[in-house]
C-alpha cells in the first residue's frame, strides 16, 4: 500500500503531522508492506535564499500584529510540537526558500523510498530543531550526506534546475487533489487526509483502506454442506 504525503520543509504542522502518521504506522499491523513517497509543496515559493528576516517577523507582517505576534504564534505551535517529542527553534529560525531541498528530495527519491524518507527527516530537523537554512547549498551538502546520497550528484543537482520541474509537477498534482495546504497525505489512492491529524485518525484510515484492498467473501446459505464430519441427512 503506497501513501503519497505532500509537505514543506519548513511547515511547521508538516513535522508533527509525520510524527503522528509515524505513530500510527507504528501501530499498523501492515506496516511492512507500507510505502511513503514525499512529494514536494511551498509555502512560500517567494521567500529568498539568503534569509533577511525571521520566522517571527515574516508572521507578523503577513497576519498582521508584527512581530510579537508572530513570536506568539510561533509560541502556540511550539507546545504542539513538544507534544510529539520536538523541540523547535523557531524563534532562531529564519525565512528561507525551500525549492532546492525539494530538488535533492527528488533526486532521493530515486535512489529509494528510504534514502527519501531520511533525507526529509534529516531536512526538517535541520530546519526546527537546529535553526538551519536549509536553502544554504553548504548545509543541503551536509544533510545530504548524512541521508546517504552521492555527494557528486548533489553537487549536479544543486549546480543545475534539475528536478525543478518535478516540484512544480508535484505542487500542480496537490492542487489537482483538491488540497489548499499541507500536511496533505492520499492513502492508496483512496482517501485524502488533511492537515496534522491525530495519530488515531490516520490509524482509522490505514485499516479501512488496507480492508478494501481484499476481496470481501459474502457467504450466503449454509444448509446442505458437508464437512469433515459429513453430510447432513
Amino acid at each position: 500500500m503506497r501513501i503519497d504525503i505532500w509537505s514543506d520543509v519548513v511547515c511547521p504542522w508538516c513535522y508533527i503531522g509525520k510524527r503522528r502518521f509515524e505513530a500510527a504506522l507504528a501501530g499498523f499491523e501492515h506496516a511492512a508492506d507500507v510505502e511513503v513517497v514525499w512529494h514536494s509543496y511551498q509555502l512560500d515559493p517567494g521567500a529568498p535564499s539568503e534569509p533577511t528576516d525571521s520566522v517571527a517577523e515574516h508572521l507578523g507582517r503577513k497576519y498582521g500584529g508584527g512581530p510579537a505576534a508572530g513570536a506568539q504564534m510561533i509560541d502556540r505551535v511550539e507546545a504542539v510540537a513538544a507534544e510529539q517529542g520536538l523541540v523547535y527553534r523557531l524563534h532562531q529560525a529564519r525565512r528561507a526558500n525551500t525549492l532546492d531541498a525539494h530538488r535533492l528530495l527528488h533526486l532521493a527519491l530515486e535512489a529509494g523510498p528510504g534514502v527519501q524518507d531520511r533525507l526529509k527527516e534529516a531536512l526538517l530537523a535541520a530546519y526546527f530543531t537546529q535553526a538551519r537554512n536549509v536553502a544554504d547549498h553548504d548545509v543541503l551538502r551536509e544533510v545530504a550526506a548524512v541521508a546517504g546520497l552521492d555527494p557528486a550528484r548533489v553537487d549536479e543537482v544543486l549546480a543545475s534546475d534539475a528536478y525543478a520541474a518535478a516540484v512544480q509537477a508535484d505542487i500542480e498534482q496537490a492542487h489537482a487533489h483538491g488540497s489548499s495546504g499541507v500536511p496533505f497525505f492520499v492513502v492508496d489512492g483512496r482517501y485524502g487526509v488533511s492537515g496534522a491529524q491525530p495519530a488515531e485518525a490516520f490509524g482509522e484510515v490505514l485499516r479501512r483502506a488496507w480492508a478494501e484492498r481484499e476481496p470481501n467473501l459474502q457467504l450466503v446459505g449454509g444448509d446442505g454442506v458437508c464437512g469433515p464430519d459429513g453430510c447432513p441427512d
